[in-house]
C-alpha cells in the first residue's frame, strides 16, 4: 500500500505527463526547456540554417540570362555596384529570390505550428485542406473574374481561412483534438480539390493554363507588388507564431495536462491555427501551393536540432532553403526550360512523406 504523506495530494503532485505512454507519442516527450534558455544545439542549427539560406539567397540572384558573380550581387544590393547590375538585381532578380525565401519560411513555420498543434508529423497545411482551400478561391477568381495581384492575396487568405473554419467546426466535439483535425482536414481538402477540378474544366483554355501554372507552384515572374503583401504578413504573423511555441509544446502532453499547467487550450489552439493559416495562405498566394515544403521542413529541422517538437524558426529557415535550392534546380535541370518549383519540391518531398508513413506504421501510432 502506498503511504501518503500529510498534506500531499498524489494526483496534484504527479509529474506532468505521468501515465502517458512515451512510445505512443509522435514526438519525444521531454520536459520543456527553462524559459529564456535556448538549447545550444538548436541555436547552432538555427544559425547554420540562417547562414546557408543567406548564401543560397545571394547565389540565387547570380543565375539568369546575364550571369553575375556573388560579389557583384552583394555590391548591387548595397548600392555600390554597376548601375546596370543594380537594375538587374534589384528590379528583376531580388523579388523572385525574396519570394522564394519568404514563401519557404512561411510554409515551414506554418507546418511546424500544425504538426505541433495536432501532435502529428503528417499534419501540414497542404495535407489538411488549408492550401487546397486557398487554391480553390484563387482558381475561382481566375476562372470567374480574372483576378491577380493584391486580389490574389485576399482570395487566398479568404479561401484558407474558410477551409480552416470548416475543419475546426466539423472537428469540434466539446473541444478539438489533433486526430480529428487531421481526419476532417483530409476530407475538406479533397472537397476543395474536386471544386478546383470542376472550375478548371469549366474555364476557358487560357484561364485553365493560368490556374494550373499557379497550382503547381511557381516563382517565375514574381515582382514587388506580389511580394510586398507577403513581407507585411511575415512581419505581423511570425512574431506571434514564435511566441506561441512554449504553449504549443505544453499541448503535446494532452489537453488535461496542459490545463493543469495553466495553458488556455482552446484560445492557444485558435491563435496557432490563425497564424498558421495566414502564413500558408499568403505564401500560397505568391507562389501557389508549393508541395511538401510545409510537411518536410519541420521534420528536417526537428532532426537537425534534436528537439522534442518542430522548432518554428529553424523550420522556417529550412523551408526557405528548400524552396531556394529547388528553384535553382528547376531553372538549371533542363537547358532552355524552366520548370515550376513545385515539381522539384514534390519530387524531393515525396520520399519524406513515404518515410514518415512507414515510420508511423512501424510505431503503430498512425503518425
Amino acid at each position: 500500500m502506498t503511504r501518503l504523506l500529510p498534506g500531499r495530494d498524489p494526483v496534484k503532485d504527479r509529474a506532468p505527463g505521468a501515465g502517458i505512454r512515451r512510445d505512443r507519442l509522435p514526438f519525444r516527450l521531454t520536459a520543456p526547456p527553462v524559459s529564456g534558455v535556448l538549447r545550444p544545439r538548436l541555436a547552432a542549427v538555427t544559425a547554420g540554417l540562417a547562414v546557408a539560406a543567406t548564401a543560397v539567397f545571394c547565389w540565387h540572384m547570380t543565375v539568369g540570362d546575364m550571369p553575375l558573380a556573388v560579389g557583384d550581387v552583394v555590391r548591387a544590393l548595397l548600392g555600390t555596384g554597376d548601375p546596370g547590375d543594380e537594375l538587374v538585381v534589384r528590379e528583376l532578380r531580388l523579388p523572385r529570390a525574396l519570394a522564394g525565401l519568404l514563401v519557404g519560411c512561411a510554409f515551414g513555420i506554418a507546418g511546424a505550428l500544425f504538426q505541433t498543434l495536432t501532435r502529428n508529423p503528417l499534419a501540414s497545411p497542404d495535407m489538411i485542406g488549408i492550401t487546397q482551400g486557398a487554391g480553390t478561391a484563387v482558381v475561382a477568381g481566375i476562372v470567374l473574374g480574372g483576378r491577380d495581384g493584391v486580389s490574389t492575396q485576399l482570395l487566398a487568405l479568404a479561401g484558407g481561412l474558410g477551409s480552416a473554419l470548416v475543419v475546426y467546426v466539423l472537428a469540434w466535439r466539446r473541444g478539438t483534438t489533433g486526430y480529428r483535425i487531421v481526419l476532417v482536414g483530409i476530407g475538406v481538402g479533397w472537397i476543395c480539390t474536386s471544386v478546383t477540378d470542376y472550375l478548371l474544366a469549366r474555364g476557358e483554355r487560357y484561364e485553365a493554363q493560368a490556374a494550373l501554372g499557379w497550382l503547381v507552384g511557381n516563382l517565375h515572374g514574381r515582382d514587388w507588388p506580389q511580394v510586398t503583401p507577403l513581407i507585411w504578413a511575415m512581419v505581423l504573423l511570425v512574431p506571434p507564431a514564435l511566441l506561441l511555441g512554449r504553449q504549443l509544446r505544453d499541448l503535446q502532453l494532452g489537453d488535461d495536462v496542459a490545463r493543469g499547467l495553466g495553458i488556455r487550450v482552446q484560445p492557444v489552439r485558435v491563435a496557432a491555427l490563425l497564424a498558421g493559416v495566414g502564413l500558408a495562405a499568403f505564401g500560397a498566394a505568391v507562389a501557389g501551393p508549393v508541395a511538401f515544403v510545409a510537411l518536410a521542413a519541420p521534420q528536417i529541422a526537428l532532426r537537425l536540432a534534436r528537439t522534442p517538437w518542430p522548432p518554428p524558426l529553424a523550420s522556417g529557415l529550412t523551408g526557405a532553403l528548400m524552396v531556394l535550392v529547388s528553384d535553382l534546380i528547376a531553372r538549371k535541370l533542363i537547358h532552355g526550360t524552366e520548370l515550376p518549383v513545385g515539381i522539384v519540391t514534390g519530387v524531393l518531398g515525396a520520399p519524406v512523406l513515404l518515410w514518415l508513413l512507414v515510420r508511423a506504421n512501424r510505431a503503430g501510432s498512425g503518425g
